[in-house]
């Protein structure tokens, strides 16, 4: 009996503490949910439910004369879009090559993306201001796009080199046996095998397009080009000075795109490891 008393209240506690987490992630979206649908533009007046519900700050977004919201969703579908591609192809080509061959450089390269870790992109945002200056990308969504890419590679390849690591050799070798040669021994074998590191990739190049403010603010001056982190910024701002339902109704808006490409990319997820499982 007292053993009984003893797990129920283990289970207890159990739900207890995942309340309190629930509340704490849930309270905010709940609260954001409802500035957004509350009239006006005042966030002290907002309620959590609103008394007179009302879709005005939504459809602004879309149909306001002077609203740019469209153009700023657009840029930033493109540059996650572009940004999450070509990062698993780069990613997954690299990682193929650190982890399957021997050559000259290989460990100081290694080496190299290990100590480029350590450092953020801001201590380089001078030199990458210049840079993109020189080349002509400075204010322009390619720009933003390079940068991105740069800086994601070094921790993009060593987390998929090292999950390449625990796929045994010898379906490599097996492979070579049967013709094979090291393109497609990666496509059709390996390729399949990563799938679920390769969507993790893709998920968290994408996304930080979205929800990163300070490098797009320094790269873009031409409002025509802000993406939505920016843009939303100025809401509150500038030009739209305190209006934080049109703002809080824009970030709610902007959780769209990642709740869907996370839906797509579970799929890969679990044929990926189904994959693993059958050929390892």
């Amino acid at each position: 009996m007292h053993g009984k008393v003893k797990s129920m209240m283990e289970v207890a506690g159990i739900y207890l503490i995942l309340a309190v987490v629930a509340a704490a992630i849930f309270y905010p979206l709940v609260w954001a949910l409802g500035i957004s649908f509350n009239s006006g533009t005042s966030i002290y007046s907002a309620t959590l439910i609103p008394t007179h519900p009302s879709l005005e700050h939504y459809k602004w977004l879309f149909t306001g004369a002077d609203s740019q919201y469209v153009t700023w969703y657009k840029n930033t579908l493109i540059v996650s879009a572009c940004t999450s591609a070509c990062a698993v192809v780069l990613t997954s080509l690299m990682a193929y090559a650190f982890s399957r061959f021997d050559f000259v450089g290989r460990k100081s390269g290694l080496y190299t993306f290990l100590l480029l870790q350590m450092f953020p992109v801001l201590m380089a945002m001078v030199a990458i201001y210049i840079f993109l200056n020189l080349i002509g990308l400075l204010d322009t969504l390619a720009g933003l796009i390079l940068i991105y890419l740069g800086g994601q590679i070094p921790f993009n390849v060593w987390l998929v080199k090292g999950y390449l690591d625990t796929v045994p050799r010898e379906l490599d070798d097996a492979a070579k046996i049967d013709g094979a040669g090291p393109l497609r021994i990666f496509m059709r074998i390996l390729l399949p095998l990563i799938t679920p590191i390769l969507a993790i990739v893709a998920l968290t190049n994408f996304m930080m397009p979205i929800f990163d403010f300070v490098l797009p603010s320094i790269i873009l001056h031409n409002p025509d080009n802000y993406t939505i982190a920016v843009g939303l910024y100025h809401f509150v701002s500038e030009k739209y000075s305190n209006n934080f339902t049109r703002f809080t109704a824009g970030a709610i808006l902007v959780a769209v795109p990642v709740a869907l490409i996370y839906l797509f990319l579970q799929r890969f997820f679990i044929s990926g490891l189904t994959a693993g499982g059958t050929k390892g």
